[in-house]
C-alpha cells in the first residue's frame, strides 16, 4: 500500500520497496527557543534557511509546525506554509493540536499535505478526519486515544485499528493514513523502543498501512543522543518502518537510514548508498 504525497510540482511516495522517507523536524519551535522567539516576532529567515538546508540534506518532506503560546497560530502557520512552499518543492507536513491551524495551514497548502495529526480520542477524530476529508489529505495516526498511550504493542494496534476503521467511515482511503506508534524516551520507559518496534511489526501486518515515528524522542534526556537516534532509526527500517520525522542533519541518523535501505534491499543497487560516499569532483 502507497501514500502519495504532493507539492504542486512534486509527488513523494511512501510506501513498502521505497525508501524510507525522512521528513525534516526542523521548522519546529518547540524546544527552540530562538526560531520560537525569532517566529513570534515574523523573523522568518531561520524557517527558511532550515527549510533549505533539510531538503538539501534529504528530506523529502518537511513538517511545519507555528505552536508558540500568545501567537496567532492559525495565521503564522499560514505564512510559514506559503513561504515555505515558495523555497522548495519537497511537500509538506502540517503539523498542530490546533484545529483551526490545522484549516488554515491546509487551505494555504497547494497539493496533497500529510496532516500531523489525529489519535483515537473521540473529539479529536470528529474534528480532524472532516478536514483531512476535505482538503483531499493524508493524516498521521498516533496509537493514543481517551485512556493516553497504551503500555503494550497489541493495544496501541487496537487503537490504530481504530483510527483506520473511522478514517474510512469519513470516506478517507486506508492507503492516506499513516500510523505513528508513539516513541517515548527510553531512558524513562526500558521497554519503549521494545514497544514501538513490535508495534510497526503489527501495524504492518495486520493493518497493511504506512507508518512514521518521531525518532529523536526515543533518547531523549540521554548523552549521544545522535548515536542512538541513528541504532533505533536502523531498528524501525528493519520493522518495518516507512517514514520518519528527523533531522536529517544529523549525519548519523542519515546514513543509518541509508544503510537500512541497502539491508532491507529499498535501494536499488545500492545507488543511494553508493552516491553518498562519492567524493565531489575537485574544481579544476
Amino acid at each position: 500500500m502507497e501514500t502519495t504525497l504532493s507539492s504542486q510540482t512534486k509527488t513523494v511516495v511512501i510506501g513498502p520497496g521505497n525508501p524510507v522517507r525522512i521528513i525534516g523536524e526542523r521548522i519546529n519551535p518547540t524546544g527552540r527557543k530562538a526560531l520560537a522567539a525569532e517566529m513570534a516576532e515574523g523573523n522568518l529567515q531561520r524557517v527558511a534557511d532550515d527549510a533549505l538546508a533539510q531538503v538539501e540534506a534529504g528530506a523529502a518532506l518537511l513538517d511545519v509546525n507555528a505552536g508558540i503560546p500568545m501567537v496567532d497560530e492559525p495565521a503564522l502557520l499560514a505564512k510559514v506554509v506559503e513561504l515555505v512552499q515558495s523555497l522548495t518543492d519537497a511537500p509538506l507536513c502540517i503539523d498542530s493540536s490546533v484545529v483551526d491551524a490545522l484549516a488554515s495551514g491546509l487551505g494555504a497548502y497547494r497539493g496533497k499535505a500529510l496532516v500531523n495529526s489525529v489519535n483515537g480520542e473521540e473529539d479529536r477524530l470528529e474534528a480532524v478526519l472532516p478536514l483531512v476529508k476535505k482538503h483531499g489529505s493524508a493524516v498521521i495516526g498516533l496509537a493514543m486515544d481517551d485512556d493516553g498511550i497504551p503500555e503494550t504493542p497489541e493495544k496501541r494496534l487496537a487503537v490504530a485499528r481504530r483510527i483506520l476503521s473511522r478514517a474510512q467511515d469519513h470516506g478517507i482511503d486506508p492507503a492516506d493514513v499513516v500510523i505513528d506508534p508513539l516513541v517515548l524516551p527510553v531512558g524513562a520507559s526500558p521497554m519503549a523502543a521494545r514497544t514501538v518496534l513490535e508495534t510497526l511489526r503489527l501495524v504492518r501486518e495486520e493493518l497493511g498501512v504506512n507508518t512514521v515515528c518521531g525518532a529523536s524522542n526515543v533518547s531523549f534526556g540521554l548523552p549521544d543522543r545522535p548515536g542512538l537516534n541513528a541504532a533505533f532509526l536502523a531498528m524501525t527500517v528493519a520493522n518495518g518502518i516507512t517514514a520518519v520525522i528527523a533531522n536529517p542533519l544529523e549525519e548519523v541518523s542519515r546514513m543509518s537510514l541509508l544503510a537500512g535501505d541497502v539491508l532491507m534491499g529499498n535501494d536499488e543497487h545500492c545507488m543511494k548508498w553508493i552516491t553518498a560516499h562519492r567524493k565531489p569532483v575537485p574544481e579544476v
